[in-house]
């Protein structure tokens, strides 16, 4: 009796400290997911502000005074301020708009999934009225932004690199004894909205990637209705894809160096 005793008071113990768990998981997720705290206070000033709701967006432009747009979706821990000179070498062709997600760079509010959604097409909504063409760029966080926008504006041209099928499943491959379906506020469902995707599109996947898995790369790139192009870098990691030749070679040729700048 007293070995039963123990062994239920054990499973009490262990079942408490496992909803503890899921607790703290649950009210800490998006500090999991978002890490504006590296990229405050980046040393150059702004270019231009745009106010949306709840927040104000600060970012930067290059290339200004391009007939096409793009549109620049970072990382999830990324100074986007840190990408300009990149953006131009491999889309010389473009006007470059490099945002600062709300909470992130210069930019106020708080992020979510909800809010960095309607605050890239607000952007592009911005953007488009100033411009003939709005290609989009997103990477890993930024892949699910770009998708939020490529699925409900008419986007021209759309750049995935180390992209996902949904935070949801990519969480669940790092936190397997977790019921992340029943927790996660921000899934990221890009799969879902692949369908959506009629534009031409480059997907740019890491072969040593362990943040996202190249699996689920490739589970988004089975979701599109028509074969992307694909640059896929065996060696390439999660956070070093632009050390490649190919990598900016790839987005220099789906861009293009058009005239009118």
């Amino acid at each position: 009796m007293a070995t039963v005793r123990l062994l239920l008071a054990g499973l009490a113990i262990s079942a408490l400290a496992y909803a503890a768990l899921l607790g703290l998981l649950y009210l800490k997720q998006r500090s999991l997911l978002f890490y504006p705290q590296f990229t405050r206070n980046p040393p150059l000033a702004p270019d231009f502000e745009l106010p949306v709701e709840g927040a104000v967006l600060r970012g930067w432009v290059v290339n200004p005074g391009c007939g096409p747009a793009l549109l620049y979706f970072g990382g999830n821990g990324e100074d986007v301020s840190l990408a300009r000179d990149e953006v131009a070498r491999w889309a010389p062709g473009h006007t470059g708009y490099l945002v600062s997600y709300r909470g992130y760079g210069h930019s106020s509010g708080e992020p979510s999934e909800a809010a960095l959604a309607a605050d890239a097409k607000a952007l592009f909504d911005h953007v488009a009225a100033r411009h003939a063409a709005v290609d989009v760029f997103g990477r890993s966080l930024g892949s699910g932004v770009a998708v939020h926008v490529a699925a409900a504006r008419p986007v021209r041209r759309l750049a995935l690199v180390t992209p996902f099928d949904s935070v949801l499943r990519v969480g669940q491959a790092h936190y397997p004894w977790a019921p992340l379906p029943w927790l996660l506020r921000d899934p990221f469902e890009s799969w879902r909205r692949a369908p959506r995707l009629i534009m031409p599109t480059l997907v740019v996947i890491a072969g040593e990637d362990d943040v996202i898995p190249p699996r689920h790369s490739e589970a988004l790139v089975a979701a599109l209705p028509r074969p992307p192009e694909r640059l896929y870098l065996p060696r390439a990691q999660h956070s070093n894809v632009q050390v490649f030749p190919e990598y900016a070679a790839a987005l220099r040729a789906f861009f293009g160096a058009e005239a009118g700048c």
